[in-house]
């Protein structure tokens, strides 16, 4: 999945963590505890947590920030949320059509002139399509990482272009009903779009639209040697030894994963799109998306059953970190789970640990009733 593409399991030790960074811990957070000591335990760096309930936040920081330098991990260190990224294009796209300047249900090459020479689609594709995933576009990963090797790759610029470009070497192919799949190219050619009709890099749109409006210091997407001092770094190894991949260059233009924020921002950044506060209630409404039990405008769907509703936000894995947010339609019960991946080969296939963290975060929030 994007950055899930390419993400990272590992599973080098990091020793004794540090004491956790956290507030007195109610019963009610105890799985998320047992699930951060185990995580630590089986080799992850750091593992990060922040939960909101009532108008009372409970916070978790285990682990190390930096295995060389051994710094204890703290609650307010950022890292790589991957495909939250997604989320946060998609808010952008729909303050565009505000603005009247975008049609949801308009092919998409009338705002990428080139998108059809390019990519040749079996068909005309419109930007809703690409929101909710149901274009059918290649994966752009896949021949991305077939084209050399990962230490190369990562550290080489991917302008949004390039990766519609690997996309454009994968048949397109016309399908009779076209249903959900998942595919980062989607994304990539929303931030394309985005970026030309606002004559802005992708970067500073995001940074205009949602980080400075909510006051969010550690949100961005940041180019080579921007990102915050203070991250959690993430790791993978390749040929059995340990790399860093906290600051790779080719994510500095990844909308459908370049991401850097921290578990209270993620937090803030949910909430405020959930109680209206970045978009209109007729934007909202888009986004959450009635019509479908899994997937809106960049935001995945998961049962809450305290109110018989439905917990919106999205999962993250790339290289070196996984993470998940949930939060509750009225913004006021909210999870956010980090965890820098223990260091293991990469691998094209999401990290099985995506899967534990949506289950544990669904069931820690519907116990909060």
């Amino acid at each position: 999945m994007t950055a899930a593409m390419m993400v990272l399991a590992f599973g080098a030790c990091t020793g004794e963590p540090p004491p956790p960074d956290r507030r007195e811990t109610p019963g009610r957070y105890a799985a998320l505890e047992e699930f951060s000591r185990r995580m630590i335990e089986d080799g992850a760096p750091a593992v990060l947590i922040e939960a909101k309930h009532g108008g009372e936040t409970w916070n978790h920081a285990a682990g190390v920030r930096n295995l060389e330098t051994r710094e204890a991990a703290t609650v307010s260190d950022a890292y790589r949320v991957g495909s939250i990224t997604k989320s946060m294009v998609a808010v952008s796209v729909m303050k565009l059509v505000e603005e009247g300047r975008v049609d949801l249900d308009e092919q998409v090459s009338t705002y990428l002139p080139e998108f059809g020479s390019v990519l040749h689609p079996p068909g005309p594709v419109t930007v809703r399509q690409l929101l909710i995933h149901e274009s059918g576009m290649p994966e752009f990963f896949f021949p991305l990482l077939a084209s050399g090797p990962l230490q190369d790759l990562m550290n080489r610029p991917l302008s949004l272009e390039q990766q519609l470009a690997f996309a454009a070497t994968v048949p397109w192919e016309r399908k009779l009903a076209q249903s959900f799949e998942y595919s980062s190219s989607n994304y990539a050619a929303l931030g394309l779009m985005v970026q030309r009709l606002r004559g802005k890099s992708i970067n500073s749109v995001l940074d205009e639209d949602i980080a400075r409006p909510l006051g969010l210091k550690s949100t961005s997407l940041p180019r080579p040697g921007d990102e915050p001092a203070t991250m959690v770094h993430g790791y993978i190894t390749i040929n059995g030894e340990r790399l860093d991949v906290t600051r790779p260059a080719w994510l500095s233009e990844l909308a459908a994963g370049g991401a850097v924020s921290t578990v209270s921002e993620v937090n803030a950044f949910y909430a405020a799109l959930l109680q209206g506060r970045l978009v209109s209630s007729e934007s909202r409404t888009e986004m959450l998306r009635q019509d479908s039990d899994f997937y809106g405008f960049g935001l995945f769907k998961w049962n809450d059953t305290c109110i018989n509703r439905l917990y919106h936000g999205h999962t993250g894995d790339i290289d070196g970190y996984g993470t998940v947010s949930m939060t509750s339609e009225d913004g006021s019960r909210q999870l956010t789970i980090a965890v820098a991946y223990p260091p293991e080969p990469p691998t094209v296939s999401v990290n099985p640990l995506i899967e534990e963290l949506q289950a544990l975060a669904e069931q820690v929030l519907n116990s909060l009733c």
